[in-house]
């Protein structure tokens, strides 16, 4: 072996050291390590389930909101249903029955006058005439309260039929209510049907004791100037003799 190739076998040999550290590191990039971290992957996973969580009460809070929405409407809704012009109807016609009394209407200064003429106490100055004319007016009267009263037990009896109508609608559409308005005005409308019946209980008690009032009125003037027609039937100088009367043959 010559010197020349002893040198080129040394440089080799020095070569190939120096290169065998350099190798490994040169197996693989350090960009394309891939390291997992357990602990940093579960607080992610909490992470977004508390996000979740989250997003689903804000979703759970918006429909009850909207349901409340949706409640507050209804409440506030109006009910379709009135029965006020069919309830005024009705008390207007028993108005217009007690309006239409005849001879003696019922108003408290035409009763007083009324009475002060054909009900007094017989005057001692007036004709025989006059007193017929009289107890024939008193009996007029009687008579047109009977008839009055009888005409507003009519007229309060066909209610009867309207007001059964209007209670079973009414009924139904509190049953039927979708808020609190529907159900309070339904009530509402069912106590002024109570009060319409009630108005006209009272016109017929006032009618039948009016009718009731003018008949005994009556009988007391009739007592009374029967009297007076007795007083000058039995008074000197009326043409009436006394005499026994035989009743039968004996």
């Amino acid at each position: 072996m010559t010197v020349r190739q002893s040198r080129r076998r040394v440089l080799l040999v020095v070569a190939a050291t120096l290169a065998t550290p350099i190798a490994p590191m040169m197996t693989a990039p350090a960009h394309a390590l891939i390291v997992f971290d357990p602990s940093n992957y579960s607080q992610n996973v909490l992470t977004a389930a508390r996000s979740l969580q989250q997003i689903t009460n804000q979703i759970t809070s918006l429909q009850n909101q909207a349901q409340m929405l949706i409640n507050q409407t209804r409440n506030l809704a109006s009910l379709p249903l009135s029965s006020l012009q069919q309830l005024q109807q009705s008390v207007q016609r028993t108005q217009q029955l007690l309006d239409e009394a005849q001879n003696i209407a019922f108003d408290v200064q035409q009763v007083d006058k009324a009475f002060q003429q054909q009900y007094s106490s017989v005057s001692l100055s007036a004709s025989d005439q006059q007193l017929v004319m009289d107890a024939r007016s008193r009996w007029q009267n009687t008579v047109g309260g009977l008839q009055d009263a009888m005409r507003v037990q009519a007229g309060v009896v066909a209610n009867i039929d309207t007001g059964r109508a209007q209670m079973s609608a009414l009924v139904g559409a509190s049953q039927s209510a979708i808020g609190a308005l529907q159900a309070t005005q339904a009530g509402n409308q069912l106590l002024a049907l109570q009060g319409q019946q009630l108005a006209d209980l009272t016109a017929l008690v006032a009618a039948n004791g009016r009718a009731q009032a003018l008949t005994d009125a009556e009988r007391a003037a009739a007592a009374d100037q029967g009297r007076e027609q007795r007083r000058r039937f039995l008074a000197p100088g009326s043409g009436y003799q006394a005499g026994s009367v035989q009743m039968f043959n004996r």
